[in-house]
């Protein structure tokens, strides 16, 4: 009897110690709460929740709390683009800065049409193939085609077309993780409303090109004559475009006589440039 008594006791004892050792730590959580700023909520509802850290940081809420703190811009977010910029502005009650909205694009045109110097059976990976000589392909500017920017891809803007990368930019959010990804380094990011584009990375002289490539750059400078605003160079044997002078009016992809420069002003309306400028 006595034993049952002592173990009565001591569960009492052990529950009025729990009962008071949790008012205390109630209490501490109160006095020691680190209060959310009330913009915190409505910030993370405007963002798109994507956690693909293209704008510099970890995650969504980490681009909120960056926001709130004055040290991101309001045009961080690549992802949700404009619409979430204006938002994010007006629940801070700040001017919306300029958002220039980026695209993924793969200066490539090789795949089938580009020369190899044996024929890869391996894991499907850029990576993977890199490890033999740098690849199947002889072109070392050339992409390898086996779609490690594909499977990268959060969002499934990147597929594969003869051999070569390809980003579709109506799905392409601009969050740049397939220009990190890929081991040759020919995705850059461009304007999303670029509408000229030169899908070719090579700086090889046009003789040896010719021996790699059936459609690479040959830095012929057609392009460069042609174009009527000063926005198409070759630069070290490769066509490069000034986006800023650009107007989109495709003279020089049809001009091209390798027809590498890439013409998508039938899917989107070109951008307007003042030709006085």
């Amino acid at each position: 009897m006595d034993s049952l008594f002592a173990i009565l006791n001591a569960v009492l004892v052990l529950g009025l110690l729990g009962a008071l050792f949790g008012l205390v730590l109630a209490a501490a959580s109160k006095i020691f709460e680190v209060k959310k700023n009330p913009l915190f909520e409505p910030i993370i509802e405007v963002l798109p929740g994507a956690n693909c850290g293209a704008c510099g940081y970890a995650s969504c809420s980490a681009l909120a709390e960056a926001l709130l703190e004055g040290s991101a811009s309001t045009n961080a977010c690549v992802v949700g683009g404009e619409e979430s910029s204006k938002a994010i502005a007006e629940i801070l009650g700040v001017e919306l800065e300029k958002n220039t909205r980026l695209a993924a694009f793969v200066n490539c045109s090789g795949g089938n049409n580009a020369a190899k110097r044996y024929n890869y059976i391996g894991i499907s990976d850029c990576h993977a193939a890199m490890r033999l000589a740098d690849g199947p392909i002889v072109c070392r500017f050339g992409c390898l085609g086996l779609g490690s920017c594909v499977k990268a891809c959060p969002f499934g803007a990147i597929h594969l077309e003869n051999g070569v990368a390809k980003v579709d930019h109506e799905i392409c959010t601009g969050c740049l993780i397939c220009v990190d990804t890929c081991p040759k380094h020919v995705i850059h990011p461009v304007p999303y409303y670029a509408d000229v584009n030169v899908a070719c990375s090579s700086h090889e002289k046009g003789g040896a090109l010719r021996k790699i490539c059936n459609i690479g750059c040959i830095g012929c400078k057609i392009c460069e004559r042609t174009c009527q605003y000063d926005a198409i160079h070759v630069i070290d044997n490769l066509a490069v475009i000034d986006y800023e002078k650009c107007t989109g009016c495709g003279e020089c992809a049809l001009k091209c006589p390798r027809k590498l420069i890439v013409d998508s002003n039938l899917d989107r309306t070109p951008r307007v440039l003042d030709k006085a400028q």
